[in-house]
């Protein structure tokens, strides 16, 4: 008689037992699984926001970061100059009869010499009494305005009653009027809208950045520790 039939048994490889979980009684897939399924999906999705913010705002972030550079210089004790404007001034008639407004006499400046940007807040002084030596005389009224635009400000002085009216004008260099589009100069509301965009967009890569960073290493502490104190550095730096 032959001896009984021998089975042999291999032993499971290496890792198989974590490449087969078992399932349980219910047939489902186990906690384990569906929660790093569920956190390994979260992170893609970060990733893909965090890609398409930063191509979004990476144009106007380039130029944000160029004049920002000029703003945070623009004055003592690291002064970086974006070179000097080009003043000239002229005297110019006005048509009869005289515009009897401010509000008129901008709009007719903005015809006649196509003067840019917008007109921003107006410096009306009434007549009134001064003294001249021993004598006391009536200084007429005054009119001060400015346009703003990122190339060029133009300032405008009147005194009513005279047939003509100064105007300054200062004609910005190309860093210069870089600067002005980064501090929104005499530019319409849709330019507004557009930093807006971009000041969310920041927001939003700070945000996704920090998540990225606290899900895929273990040390989550120090990082928030990390961001915690380069806020308070920054804030005593500014406050100093």
């Amino acid at each position: 008689m032959s001896g009984p039939d021998t089975i042999d048994i291999q032993p499971p490889a290496a890792g198989e037992h974590e490449a087969h979980e078992p399932r349980g009684f219910d047939g489902n897939e186990p906690k384990s699984r569906q929660q790093r399924s569920r956190r390994a999906a979260f992170i893609k999705w970060l990733r893909k926001v965090h890609g398409w913010v930063g191509l979004w705002g990476a144009a106007l972030g380039l130029l944000f970061g160029t004049t920002g550079f000029f703003l945070n210089h623009r004055g003592g004790p690291l002064r970086v100059s974006t070179g000097e404007p080009q003043v000239s001034v002229m005297q110019v008639p006005l048509p009869q009869p005289a515009p009897e407004t401010p509000h008129e006499l901008a709009n007719w400046l903005r015809q006649e010499l196509k003067i840019a940007g917008n007109p921003g807040r107006v410096q009306k002084e009434p007549e009134h009494a001064v003294a001249w030596g021993d004598r006391s005389v009536v200084q007429p009224e005054h009119w001060q305005l400015n346009f703003a635009s990122p190339k060029e400000n133009t300032s405008v002085e009147y005194w009513v009653g005279n047939h003509t009216v100064t105007i300054k004008r200062s004609a910005n260099t190309f860093l210069a009027t870089l600067t002005n589009l980064h501090k929104g100069v005499g530019l319409s509301i849709g330019w507004v809208l557009l930093i807006d965009t971009l000041a969310g967009s920041l927001i939003l890569l700070s945000l996704t950045g920090v998540l990225l960073w606290t899900e895929l290493n273990r040390r989550k502490t120090a990082g928030l520790a990390l961001v915690a104190a380069s806020i308070a550095v920054a804030v005593v730096l500014g406050t100093m």
